[in-house]
């Protein structure tokens, strides 16, 4: 079995915690969905927020899901004049039997825009 990388982002309408946990726990499911993935398949969760969200630690929504034996990071994007505001990624590393082809990357909401190049 090998580790993957999978990424993923959704966008919040505003910097309102119950949002940000909200909009964090959809995107990791449909990761976890998209991919047939378990939580026993996480082996680690690097989430980011660009700096307009700052209202909740995204990785609370994951302790929040009962993943609380996994190594779970927050971290701040880069603030680059024009990006697009609001939005939440994560970079899973998980263990799976699929080839790198057939990982299924996940961008919700306002966030598909960032991967048009993606099926949604």
């Amino acid at each position: 079995m090998a580790v993957r990388g999978v990424r993923g982002a959704t966008q919040v309408d505003a910097d309102e915690r119950q949002e940000v946990l909200d909009a964090t726990s959809e995107l990791l499911t449909e990761v976890l969905a998209r991919n047939g993935l378990a939580h026993d398949d996480l082996r680690s969760v690097l989430f980011t927020a660009t700096p307009d969200l700052r209202s909740e630690f995204p990785a609370y929504a994951a302790r929040q899901m009962g993943i609380t034996d996994v190594p779970l990071m927050c971290a701040s994007e880069i603030d680059v004049p024009g990006a697009m505001p609001r939005v939440l990624r994560l970079l899973a590393h998980v263990e799976t039997d699929r080839p790198r082809s057939e990982v299924r990357h996940v961008y919700l909401r306002g966030a598909a825009a960032l991967r048009t190049d993606l099926p949604q």
